[in-house]
C-alpha cells in the first residue's frame, strides 16, 4: 500500500503480503521508503503520526552528512550502511549482480540491518535508503523471506515502483548525453522480479537459503524469532 509522506516519492507498507503459512505480513509493521530527507514539515508530522518506533537508515555515512535525515537527532533512528567504505563499485555490471557482491561482501551489516527491525520497540519500523529500491529493497526482502513470505511474492513486492519515482528516474536519464553512461543507469534504475528471484536463488545455493545467511552474519535465535512475531500477524 503507497503512503503519502509528502515530499517522498517511494513510501509503501508492506502489511499483506502472504506467508506460507496462511498469514501475512502486519499492517504497519514494515515500511519501505525512499530518502526521508525529501519530506516537508508536513510529511515529518505523518512519519511520527505513524507510530514509528524505528528508522533505519541504509544510506552511506557520507551521505548522511551531505543530506542529514530530518530525524538525525532522534532516539528512534539508526544509520546502518549495508558497504563499507572500501568496496569495489563496476558500472558495468547488473543490478543483479551489484546485489549479490553486496550480499557476499557483508553479510554482517546486511544481518545488523534485519535484526535492527526485530529489536525495534514496539511500533512501525522505516527502512529506507536513497530511492527505495536496491539498498532497503533488499534489506526488506530478507526481513520479508525470514518471515516465510514466499519468494515470488517477495520478488513482485521488490518491483513495485511508485510512478512518481519512475518519472524522477526518467527525468536523471533525460540529461545523461554518453550512451554508455546513459545505458549504465537505466539498468541501475530497474526494478524487475527476476532480479529479486536471482539473489533469492543465489542466497539458497550459495548458503542454504535467507535465514542461514543472516544467521552466518550473525542473527541470533531470539532475533530470528522477534522478527517473526512483529511482522506476522
Amino acid at each position: 500500500m503507497h503512503l503519502t509522506w509528502p515530499n517522498c516519492l517511494n513510501v509503501r507498507d508492506l502489511g499483506g503480503l502472504p506467508t506460507t503459512d496462511g498469514r501475512q505480513i502486519t499492517a504497519g509493521a514494515l515500511i519501505r521508503s525512499d530518502n526521508l530527507t525529501r519530506l516537508t514539515e508536513a510529511g515529518v508530522e505523518a512519519v511520527r503520526a505513524a507510530s514509528v518506533s524505528r528508522i533505519i537508515d541504509v544510506r552511506t555515512p557520507p551521505e548522511c552528512e551531505g543530506d542529514p535525515s530530518p530525524f538525525a537527532t532522534d532516539p528512534f533512528y539508526r544509520n546502518m550502511p549495508l558497504y563499507n567504505a572500501d568496496d569495489p563499485y563496476d558500472p558495468a555490471l547488473s543490478l543483479e549482480q551489484h546485489y549479490i557482491m553486496m550480499l557476499d561482501r557483508n553479510p554482517d551489516l546486511l544481518a545488523a540491518a534485519v535484526g535492527a527491525i526485530a529489536d525495534a520497540p514496539t511500533g512501525g519500523v522505516v527502512v529506507h535508503c536513497h530511492a527505495g529500491k536496491d539498498r532497503s529493497g533488499n534489506v526488506v526482502a530478507l526481513a520479508l523471506s525470514l518471515a516465510k513470505v514466499p519468494a515470488e511474492s517477495v520478488a513482485a513486492d521488490y518491483a513495485v515502483l511508485d510512478d512518481r519515482m519512475r518519472d524522477n528516474f526518467a527525468e536523471q536519464l533525460a540529461l545523461i548525453d554518453d550512451p554508455t553512461e546513459r545505458r549504465q543507469l537505466a539498468e541501475s534504475f530497474t526494478a524487475r522480479p527476476e532480479t529479486m528471484l536471482a539473489v533469492l536463488k543465489h542466497l539458497e545455493y550459495t548458503y542454504g537459503g535467507v535465514e542461514q545467511y543472516l544467521r552466518q552474519g550473525g542473527l541470533g535465535d531470539d532475533q530470528v524469532n522477534a522478527l517473526r512475531a512483529r511482522l506476522v500477524g
